[in-house]
């Protein structure tokens, strides 16, 4: 089946490339807005930005499932693979830094350096800063489970040190790069969208795809975990 959709796309792209622009509007359906497709989003940056820091933690994510299904990172060894996805997250900023740049040589944008910095900083400073003020909560109550000075001292190290440079280099290399050849002409015009009704709404259609999942997820945590604190019979 995708072999089949994926040449029924190529057939297509390649009469659009072959067709005039007035011959296009008789179409119908998603060919409607095939010339709108890649068009120069109006938050191109932290688009770009989004998707190469996606792509850093996609990287780290699957290498390590790798790993620790080959057995290099076992959960016998107390932190493994904690430190085994800090560096793999580290050392794949270069994917990070290269693949926003791409995207956003891709819409022509000029502003490549605060489009980088963004990458090296946005994400992994959010979510540093969450854990520095959950640590500082921690170190409050005195635990044992607090992270002490020296391990968040050796992560800056890593971030500013190894993560940062290597973001900036993969960028050099994505800018340097010829720009991403798009399978498509994108119409100068942009194609009017009408008005949707209320239940197309991005916070209605946000609402609902979330609740639904949550809700299966929901009822099956709760009779996994009546049988196993409440001694009841869970059956499959």
């Amino acid at each position: 089946v995708a072999m089949i959709l994926l040449r029924t796309l190529h057939r297509d792209i390649a009469k659009y490339n072959d067709m005039a622009v007035e011959d296009s509007a008789e179409e119908t359906g998603w060919k409607l807005v095939h010339g709108d497709v890649f068009r120069k989003p109006p938050h191109s940056k932290p688009l770009a930005v989004a998707v190469g820091s996606g792509i850093q933690l996609l990287v780290c994510a699957a290498v390590t499932l790798i790993f620790s299904a080959a057995g290099f990172l076992s959960p016998v060894h107390r932190g493994s693979i904690l430190q085994g996805m800090l560096l793999l997250f580290t050392f794949a900023g270069i994917l990070a830094g290269y693949v926003s740049a791409r995207f956003y040589k891709m819409w022509k944008g000029e502003d490549w350096r605060k489009t980088t910095l963004l990458t090296a900083f946005l994400y992994p400073g959010t979510v540093f800063c969450i854990f520095f003020v959950l640590n500082l909560f921690i170190w409050g109550t005195q635990s044992s489970g607090a992270v002490p000075f020296t391990t968040m001292f050796a992560l800056l190290v890593l971030w500013f040190g190894i993560s940062v440079p290597l973001v900036f280099l993969g960028a050099f290399f994505g800018y340097k790069n010829k720009p991403v050849a798009l399978p498509v002409r994108t119409n100068q015009i942009p194609r009017q969208i009408p008005e949707q009704p209320w239940y197309i709404g991005g916070v209605f259609s946000s609402l609902v795809g979330g609740v639904l999942p949550f809700g299966a997820v929901f009822t099956e945590l709760f009779f996994i975990m009546s049988s196993i604190w409440q001694h009841q019979f869970y059956y499959l």
